[in-house]
């Protein structure tokens, strides 16, 4: 006895504009595809779901995302949609006035390219709005940080503080600590804070969860345990969040380079674990990020030519990441927002090849050029691209890049048109978790607050098929799931996600709506919208 779902049109994207009319499951997974009818001649039915007219596809994932991370958003101060400096010291200050003199505040998602005068905060300003309690607000990139007096003295960091390999403590043109903490560096303050307790990991897997459900969205291939204590502590909350709580999720745990002593010595393997939770490739970072000047280029900023960004690791320091990775039968995923970070890290893999046909993952891959397209396409690996930042990085990236630079960057359609397979994620918290938005960015190259609507680089849009797929398939082939997710075929995994209107007849401006009227996982309905 199984469950028919009919009602409504069926993409199954197995190819382009392929629908059936019903879908049959039982126990988690697609038993038969077909009439309605047929279906109920030939089986005995428990239970019929009307789609309502609805649109389904098979479960968008999120090919990179950071699920704790999202979720703490939710629980914190949110910066990430503020337009001014002083909105974001105005809701430092009213925070500290509901909590008691001492306790720490922590902000999320401040954006200085939403602001009229585009100036970084300091030091300086968050003493003077909130001069009694430590304060650690997170850039928008997670790259950087800008932390307040008291906050500096608790981490015993001042002018004397070296900067750590891979990281900087930016002062000002005095020589003072401006309260800027760029990528590496971040964690000399990350070790200074209060411990994170499993209750309020577990909360913010919660809230994570059940914010994807809302968005569409049955899985994602998260980059959590490094950040929260140590390798158990968070993967425990992994496991009583969606195992014991039965928080139905398909999340593909990525293993930071961190904790993969501590992961090996508890005997995980790759693709180990259950049919919810399950460990994935070896995470490295190999540079920063755009915004704070210190993704790693092969020439200097534009804007700022005494820089040419950060390299985290040394190139032997890489090599040994990545042989250590191949030590434990792991392809690695790795951040590579730069081109000569993109370089680097595709010359180490040439040195360790990945084994048993395991794909290496490289992330972003924003900023490339055409002779970097051509070094991988023999290589087994994917990219995880992340649409939306055409819309969050247009057009100051023009500036910061320059112009002459740009020909082969966030060019999507390029690599898939010269066979390079790549998966679809948000970045998140770094970028909304909707993946709506982020097939809009890929079909349109437009920033939705943009009243001109201008268009990026527009021989670089995708088709409606091709930006879905990113999301399906694509996240699928990610993680080696491509022979059981990611399309609506008999034995696959009954995930599915279900719209109000029909991405490929609709105006794509209709996806910035909130159009997702189902979520379903393992047979499951998780979120249905009121």
């Amino acid at each position: 006895m199984g469950t028919l779902w009919t009602n409504g049109k069926i993409y199954t994207m197995q190819s382009e504009g392929h629908t059936v009319e019903a879908v049959y499951t039982e126990n988690g997974f697609i038993k038969e595809l077909g009439s309605a009818e047929e279906i109920r001649k030939k089986y005995t039915i428990e239970e019929t779901v009307d789609l309502k007219h609805g649109v389904m596809f098979p479960g968008f994932v999120d090919s990179h995302m950071h699920l704790i991370g999202h979720g703490e958003t939710l629980l914190r101060l949110d910066l990430s949609q503020m337009t001014s400096k002083e909105e974001v010291l105005k809701a430092v200050a009213e925070k500290a006035e509901k909590l008691p003199e001492g306790q720490w505040i922590f902000g999320e998602g401040w954006n200085e390219n939403l602001w009229a005068d585009a100036e970084v905060l300091t030091k300086k300003e968050l003493d003077d709005a909130v001069p009694n309690h430590p304060v650690l607000l997170k850039r928008i990139c997670r790259h950087a940080m800008v932390v307040n007096s008291l906050a500096l003295k608790q981490a015993n960091i001042d002018e004397s503080t070296s900067n750590p390999e891979g990281g900087l403590i930016e002062k000002d043109e005095e020589g003072k600590l401006n309260g800027l903490l760029k990528d590496k560096a971040q964690d000399l303050m990350v070790d200074a804070l209060p411990p994170i307790s499993s209750h309020y990991l577990e909360e913010a897997l919660s809230k994570g969860i059940e914010s994807c459900w809302e968005n569409g969205l049955v899985g994602g291939h998260t980059e959590d345990l490094s950040y929260y204590g140590n390798f158990n502590k968070t993967y425990n909350a992994f496991k009583h969040t969606i195992n014991d709580q039965q928080k139905k999720f398909r999340a593909h745990l990525l293993v930071h380079h961190a904790v993969i002593n501590d992961w090996s010595e508890e005997g995980h393997h790759f693709l180990g674990g259950n049919e919810f939770i399950e460990f994935g490739a070896m995470k490295i970072f190999a540079d920063g990020a755009l915004g704070g000047r210190t993704a790693l280029l092969s020439y200097p900023y534009a804007d700022d030519p005494s820089t040419e960004g950060v390299s985290i690791h040394a190139q032997e320091k890489l090599l040994k990441l990545v042989e250590k990775a191949r030590s434990f039968d792991l392809p690695i995923a790795v951040h590579t927002i730069g081109d000569q970070a993109f370089e680097n890290v595709v010359n180490a893999i040439k040195v360790h090849p990945s084994q048993q046909s395991r794909r290496d993952r490289l992330i972003h891959a924003q900023i490339l050029r055409e002779e970097l397209i051509e070094s991988i396409n023999d290589l087994p690996l994917i990219l995880d691209i992340q649409p939306r930042f055409v819309a969050s990085d247009f057009p100051w990236v023009i500036d910061r890049l320059g112009e002459e630079n740009m020909k082969f960057n966030y060019a999507w359609k390029t690599l898939l048109d010269r066979g390079i397979p790549c998966a679809g994620g948000s970045d998140a918290p770094i970028e909304p978790i909707n993946p709506l938005w982020g097939i809009h960015a890929a079909v349109t190259r437009t920033n939705p607050l943009d009243p001109q609507k201008t268009v990026h680089i527009p021989e670089e849009k995708l088709s409606m098929y091709e930006a879905i797929s990113l999301f399906t398939k694509g996240s699928a082939y990610a993680c080696h799931h491509e022979d059981d997710r990611g399309m609506i075929q008999e034995g696959y995994t009954a995930d599915f996600t279900v719209l109000e209107k029909d991405p490929f007849e609709s105006d794509p401006d209709e996806l910035l709506e909130r159009i997702v009227f189902m979520t379903v996982v393992d047979d499951t309905i998780v979120f249905q919208k009121k």
